[in-house]
């Protein structure tokens, strides 16, 4: 500290100090630095923490003032100040409105409001107006420091029930802050920029309007949310939009109803009807899936779906999936007593019962037990997202039980297998995540130790780089995550690899070691696609619909040009399904462009036309999905290109 108690030192990013007095703003240090950086700064960074340009500095420390164009939170700032600025220009069109809370969200910030008159798609054009209008004012941002009781007679006299309520909740008796963005005010813990000007006026928009209940509580007050979004700039806004766009371009329950794959319905909620041609693709995953499972040393089981709660109980599930779990009671006669069952959320427990039945040795080990294991997991309604997120799914799963020393090596050849399975399914690249010991762990710091040296040596022996999450591991093991990256951009994660020390202890899994005595497994959990619902989602959009050849449901269709072609059409897609492929005929009396248009909307790769002239030279015209030109063929070279062509990749 300094001497002088009325002094402080502040140290700059270049290692020079100056000395202040006690209390004095980071705004004011900008403006002792030059006129110029007063005008920029945006915040600053004080010992190492995030500070509002108006809060006072009391001691030594080290100080950064930020710009927009060079810190890093600017963009929080931006949006954390638009969703208040957005709330008071809610309130000045409609002063009836109550606001409740508008937090940062990715890529914006929503705003929930009481207001007795729904919001429509216009009133965002004209609430974006009056954000424009108080963004050019540029009014001053402030901040003060309020005791509660003060707060909570300030909103209760202005008819805001929902800040005092949020006051009331919070624990403990600090004062509380408060800013003001030009006349309007809110409860906020800040930090904000200097004014409103700051705020570049063309580069956000407001998306949507939805429903939200006041803190989540089905019970309570229905409010509607208002998103937007944010960025530092136009060229960010836009590049945004037109990353939206073509989201929604590719949103896998918009193609999967163009392309007949698959629907959900009421009676069935979360629960996928599959499709003929949905369910070729999902057959033709798991079986590509099941001979690389084979080929790499897993051998397929079985389980129940329905398993007696006691199971559970054992190994700890039902304490901790309870609620999302769905649960059956059957009279059963020959004990005079109800059982209560479950469906299985997942297949680990019961994958331990097959790993118990008989003695198994040290010579066992490892041990891998794959299964295409069928679970439900009671997800909320307004939860469920296509196949993205559903209640009835069917995981890739499988568990490695081995030992301690065996870890790294399994989760070496899994990364290799992963990395495999991705590349073939047209993802080049992904990321892992490491997560290490949390707080509340089971077992020793000695196995926690190898186990998590294992698993970022096993990373270390296939790449370079991977990303630490410190104390995220599960409470029994660490674990590995794996994030693909799509054609645009989006991260999915989808596999995921864990050391698990505290289910074989609970449901007394032992193998017999060299020495003869008892001990207990390691159980690997791991998994690829992670559910076949959700990856073939994922490579919906991924392809937005335009599946490789070996994936797609209705790999060719045969179109006749002219009914006299018929006969030659049946020919061709005879030779196309002797030869493996998925072939259909369409002789449909349609014009050849109608077919073509039609069966391009369906993603269908490969259109074969006949006409006249095909049929007497016994060629085709080939037309490939988003190829606008054709091309000659001799039939007998195609079929077996395409053949080739068709074959899955571990087949090629």
């Amino acid at each position: 500290m300094s001497l002088d108690q009325s002094q402080i030192s502040l140290t700059f990013p270049d290692g020079n100090a100056r000395s202040y007095a006690a209390g004095i703003t980071a705004a004011e240090v900008a403006g002792d630095i030059s006129t110029s950086l007063a005008k920029k700064a945006i915040s600053a960074t004080v010992n190492g923490a995030h500070y509002d340009l108006q809060w006072p500095i009391e001691r030594d420390a080290e100080i950064a003032i930020h710009t927009m164009a060079d810190d890093v939170q600017a963009l929080e700032l931006i949006r954390h100040d638009l969703a208040h600025i957005m709330a008071r220009a809610v309130q000045e069109l409609w002063p009836e409105v109550k606001v409740t809370i508008g937090p940062v969200i990715q890529n914006g910030w929503y705003y929930d409001f009481d207001r007795s008159e729904p919001f429509t798609p216009e009133d965002l054009g004209t609430i974006e107006a009056k954000m424009k209008e108080i963004i050019n004012a540029r009014d001053p941002v402030r901040t003060e420091v309020w005791e509660r009781t003060r707060a909570i007679e300030h909103y209760a006299s202005n008819g805001e029930p929902y800040k005092v309520e949020l006051i009331e909740a919070i624990p403990g008796d600090e004062p509380l802050r408060m800013y003001w963005h030009g006349h309007w005010q809110d409860l906020c813990r800040g930090p904000h920029l200097q004014h409103t000007g700051q705020v570049p006026a063309d580069a956000f928009k407001l998306m949507s309007i939805a429903g939200a209940y006041w803190r989540g509580d089905s019970s309570r007050q229905q409010l509607q949310r208002i998103y937007g979004v944010a960025f530092k700039n136009r060229e960010g806004l836009k590049a945004h939009l037109t990353f939206l766009e073509e989201a929604a371009k590719r949103d896998h329950r918009k193609l999967g109803r163009e392309m007949e794959l698959f629907h959900f319905q009421e009676e069935a909620p979360g629960m996928v009807f599959w499709h003929p041609d949905g369910w070729t693709i999902y057959r033709v995953l798991e079986d590509y899936m099941r001979r690389k499972l084979t080929a790499a040393g897993y051998r397929e089981i079985r389980t129940p779906q329905v398993v007696d709660r006691k199971l559970w109980e054992a190994s700890g599930h039902w304490d901790k999936y309870r609620e999302n779990m769905y649960i059956t009671e059957i009279d059963e006669e020959h004990a005079n007593e109800k059982r209560v069952n479950a469906l299985k959320p997942m297949n680990c427990p019961c994958h331990v019962q097959i790993f118990n039945q008989g003695i198994k040795s040290y010579r066992d080990l490892p041990l891998r037990l794959a299964e295409f294991g069928s679970c439900h997991r009671y997800e909320a309604h307004g939860a469920l997202h296509g196949l993205m997120r559903v209640r009835g799914f069917t995981q890739d799963d499988a568990h490695i039980f081995c030992t301690e020393d065996q870890i790294e090596q399994e989760c070496g050849k899994f990364i290799g297998l992963l990395s495999d399975i991705y590349r073939d399914t047209g993802f080049a690249s992904f990321d892992i995540k490491l997560s290490t010991r949390p707080e509340v762990r089971v077992g020793s710091d000695e196995v926690w130790d190898k186990a998590e040296a294992a698993l970022e040596q096993a990373i270390l022996s296939v790449r370079n780089d991977y990303e630490v999450d410190p104390g995220e591991g599960a409470f029994y093991g660490p674990k590995l995550d794996f994030k693909l990256t799509d054609a645009i951009g989006r991260e999915w994660q989808c596999g995921t690899f864990q050391a698990d020390f505290n289910l074989p202890e609970r449901l007394d899994a032992t193998y017999i070691g060299e020495d003869g005595a008892k001990h207990r497994p390691v159980m690997l959990h791991r998994a690829i696609l992670g559910s076949f619902e959700r990856f073939i989602g994922i490579l919906i959009e991924n392809y937005a619909g335009k599946l490789p050849l070996w994936l797609a449901p209705r790999q060719v269709v045969v179109a006749s040009i002219v009914s006299e072609a018929d006969p030659y059409v049946h020919e061709v897609v005879a030779q196309l399904r002797a030869a493996g492929l998925r072939a259909e005929a369409d002789v449909r009396n349609e014009k050849i462009n109608y077919k073509v248009r039609e069966h391009s909307v369906g993603k269908v790769p490969v259109i074969l036309a006949c006409g006249a002239r095909e049929v007497a030279e016994r060629t085709v015209s080939v037309r490939r999905l988003g190829d606008k030109e054709t091309a000659v063929t001799n039939l007998a070279e195609i079929v077996p290109a395409l053949a080739h062509e068709a074959l899955p990749p571990d087949l090629a």
